[in-house]
């Protein structure tokens, strides 16, 4: 009877992940240029982690607010890593159900992460130009901390019921998913279940996180841009000015491939298969790539910071 059992019983669901649609014949490829975007990203993200926690000079709220931000990338990194260059290099498509929902969960918090951390240090760039004196006393380590841990509680709290909402569901049709990685309007789409509730708590969830850190981030440099105009030297305006400069990008790279991703799922229907993908693609990756290159570049005490590492003792470049 056991037995019986044993043979009878449902397999275990499998979904089935997708490279580039329509370029299947060019994977080995496409994944040169991939593998040197991860590299880059783990090791730019890297970098400006290592310098920020051995240079005591970088020891400040702004560069702490930087490591979360090179931390959330790094892990959005790995989240995708394995699967995306799994299937160019071994064609290894398939991954169970626990298994995606677990990268599902994983690249949806680093996400909202991302975009937490963001909204951070908007605050703090509006705190050292509009309150400069009182910078230090406001954004105090134990603040710092306390923010850390609302951005991964926020997260993870608002992920959970949107990871359980997805086991309740059916999946009886196609298990082949969009994308090379679990993402959940994807995941969500296949299965034959009613998802009138996992599509709501999915808006919700968007419109709780980066929809709401977005409009904070405008107010927040609406602010700045107030306090800056205060200020009675052309000099000084350039200097507050150019403190924005590296944060304003990165909130444009982050913001843009995912309203790009946003339009083409809703209105490019009658895109080739390949542009969503590749869209996706480069909305988990872009960010992690720039932002490392853009604080080095645009941040003089990081610039110094990694040069400093980088250079060997004694020598000059």
């Amino acid at each position: 009877m056991s037995a019986f059992l044993k043979n009878t019983s449902t397999p275990p669901l499998t979904f089935f992940l997708t490279g580039v649609p329509g370029l299947e014949a060019a994977h080995a490829w496409i994944s040169i240029p991939f593998c040197c975007l991860y590299i880059t990203a783990l090791s730019g993200n890297g970098m400006i982690l290592f310098v920020i926690i051995t240079e005591p000079s970088l020891h400040e709220p702004m560069y702490y607010f930087l490591s979360m931000l090179s931390s959330t990338d790094l892990g959005l990194c790995t989240s995708t890593l394995f699967t995306v260059l799994g299937i160019f290099w071994f064609n290894a498509r398939e991954i169970s159900f626990n298994a995606c929902l677990a990268q599902m969960f994983f690249i949806h918090l680093f996400t909202f992460m991302e975009s937490s951390v963001l909204l951070a240090m908007a605050f703090d760039r509006f705190v050292a130009i509009s309150n400069p004196l009182r910078y230090a006393t406001i954004l105090t380590h134990s603040r710092i901390t306390q923010i850390g841990v609302s951005i991964v509680t926020r997260g993870v709290v608002i992920l959970i019921p949107l990871v359980l909402l997805l086991k309740r569901l059916s999946f009886c049709h196609s298990h082949v998913l969009h994308h090379s990685y679990c993402f959940h309007p994807d995941v969500m789409k296949l299965s034959c279940s009613d998802t009138k509730v996992n599509s709501a708590f999915g808006l919700i969830a968007i419109i709780s996180s980066a929809g709401i850190d977005s409009v904070f981030i405008l107010l927040s440099y609406i602010l700045i841009i107030h306090s800056i105009l205060s200020i009675a030297s052309p000099e000084e305006r350039k200097k507050a000015f150019s403190t924005c400069i590296s944060h304003v990008t990165a909130v444009a790279i982050f913001y843009i491939p995912l309203i790009s991703l946003s339009f083409v799922h809703r209105f490019g229907k009658k895109a080739p298969p390949y542009v969503p993908t590749l869209i996706a693609n480069i909305y988990l990756l872009i960010p992690p790539v720039m932002n490392p290159i853009i604080y080095s570049v645009k941040t003089k005490q990081i610039r110094k910071a990694v040069l400093k590492v980088l250079r060997p003792k004694g020598v000059l470049i």
